[in-house]
């Protein structure tokens, strides 16, 4: 029998009473906590904070106004809007005043225990109407005693600190390529690599298809601007190529290496190497490489981010010798392929890792009201025994 087996059987074994979320909490409004200057700089100390898919808009240099949320004393922001709610253990101010600082009320909840058993209400709302105090803080929460709680607590935590340790190694993997390959792309000092304008060694245009004349099963590829490429039955090129978006919110982020018979979206820009001193495969990974921060610093920004064909051909890149490029793809190619099965692999785990949270959350978290058996076979089959 698990220690939760046990703690169930002797604290609550005819049930939980459930109470309204506003009786066990209190909220406060976030008014005196609200960044007077959104000169958001990194460098500054104290995150602004929002509820919603965002969470950290930046950081602030502002002292005063800020709320003391720590380790010790975490609460939860929630979106007074669309619900959406984070878990806040560390000192923060607020954008704006759509948002509610959620504490529990201790002797009675478990901040921790209410966090979770939010997740498992799945609730949103598209009105534009504030929700704590007239729907949200109505509904009803089981209420376990406290030895409970802990116990859930601590089991849920273990799920969702194995997601995020999987999640950070995801992300040291990737920062990992990105810097080897930043750095065995790095021949500004290199006297065997000379500077070349990308109009000098590469074919630069765009597509002619739209979005909608994509089909399902196709039988090219159709690269659009985004990371997934569609499909066709028609075909606009037979080459290699870098592909990259034109304009939205790929600029500077899609990327593509193009090889054989291809279609390309009117707003995506193909660059097809004519110069035999450089490889195709070389030139995107430099592009990866190097592209970002150019195009960031001389895209047009207006209310779509878009490249010109300036831009393109004013590009300078390092070609160095061609077995130097070849030895530089083989290293890339092979190192890709690892990076490639760990983001198959860890993604996928990390999913199975978050859905196993969820179906013990939502297990763990559903209780009969008081006076009603808690739903598990052993205390099912002891009220039975009970009532024989």
């Amino acid at each position: 029998m698990s220690k939760l087996d046990e703690l169930i059987q002797k604290l609550c074994p005819d049930g939980v009473e459930y109470r309204k979320i506003g009786e066990v909490t209190n909220y406060e409004q976030p008014s005196k906590y609200i960044v007077r200057n959104t000169d958001y700089r990194d460098e500054y100390e104290t995150p602004v904070l929002t509820a919603g898919q965002s969470f950290v808009l930046g950081y602030t240099d502002e002292s005063d106004g800020i709320y003391p949320a720590s380790k010790t004393a975490p609460i939860i922001i929630f979106d007074d809007f669309t619900a959406a709610f984070k878990w806040v253990d560390f000192p923060f101010k607020v954008k704006s005043s759509a948002m509610k600082m959620i504490t529990a009320k201790e002797d009675q909840l478990l901040i921790r225990f209410l966090f979770h058993w939010m997740g498992t209400l799945n609730y949103s709302s598209t009105e534009h109407t504030r929700l704590w105090i007239g729907t949200y803080s109505e509904f009803k929460i089981p209420v376990p005693p406290l030895p409970v709680q802990r116990e859930i607590v601590r089991i849920l935590d273990n799920f969702t600190e194995l997601t995020a340790e999987l999640t950070a190694e995801l992300t040291a993997r990737k920062q990992q390529y990105a810097y080897y390959r930043n750095s065995l792309l790095s021949f500004e000092y290199r006297e065997n690599s000379v500077k070349k304008a990308l109009s000098e060694i590469a074919e630069i245009s765009t597509g002619s298809s739209n979005t909608d004349e994509a089909v399902e099963n196709g039988q090219y590829p159709f690269y659009v601007r985004s990371q997934q490429p569609l499909a066709k039955n028609e075909y606009e090129f037979d080459e290699e190529a870098v592909i990259t978006a034109g304009d939205g919110v790929g600029v500077g982020k899609v990327f593509h290496y193009a090889s054989g018979k291809y279609a390309l979206h009117q707003r995506a820009y193909r660059i097809h190497p004519t110069s035999n001193s450089i490889m195709c495969k070389y030139l995107y990974y430099y592009f990866v490489a190097n592209f970002p921060k150019y195009i960031g610093q001389q895209m047009y920004q207006g209310s779509v981010p878009s490249i010109r064909r300036p831009m393109l051909n004013q590009f300078e890149v390092s070609v160095p010798s061609l077995e130097i490029q070849k030895r530089l793809v083989e290293v890339l190619d092979n190192f890709d392929a690892i990076c490639t099965d760990l983001n198959i692999g860890l993604p996928a785990e990390i999913e199975a890792r978050k859905k196993q949270y969820e179906f013990y959350r939502d297990q763990l978290l559903t209780f009969a009201a008081q006076g009603e058996t808690i739903l598990t076979d052993r205390q099912t089959d002891r009220q039975t025994d009970r009532q024989a």
